[in-house]
């Protein structure tokens, strides 16, 4: 099984720099908010509606060097994984292109 996490391009693209990617609210948070796939399309469509230049971080949790967690913070039955503490590029199997479709709705890529 693979968890995945949203970004944006340029973020990513510093990640692949470094070699350890945090999102801008990880300091905020405490953790990244990853989903299941099941889970992507409809955290993209609640969160990244008016958002462009994305990717999808298709990630291997065995590489995973700190705690992942699935918990729903809120109190609902849904439980979403949590990486509570940074992400190793090494981690991320595959990134492509996170767009929408002539609909305007988000279109899970197809990886490999």
């Amino acid at each position: 099984m693979h968890i995945y996490h949203i970004t944006e391009e340029s973020t990513w693209k510093e990640a692949n720099e470094s070699g350890v990617y945090l999102p801008s609210g990880f300091d905020k948070d405490g953790f990244i908010h990853c989903s299941t796939e099941d889970q992507v399309l409809p955290v993209a469509e609640n969160f990244y509606r008016s958002k462009n230049g994305l990717v999808l971080l298709k990630i291997d949790p065995s590489r995973l060097t700190s705690p992942l967690v699935f918990e729903n913070l809120e109190g609902n039955a849904e439980l979403f994984p949590h990486l509570y503490g940074s992400l190793p590029v090494a981690a991320v199997v595959e990134s492509l292109p996170f767009t929408r479709g002539q609909d305007g709705r988000f279109r899970f890529p197809s990886f490999s």
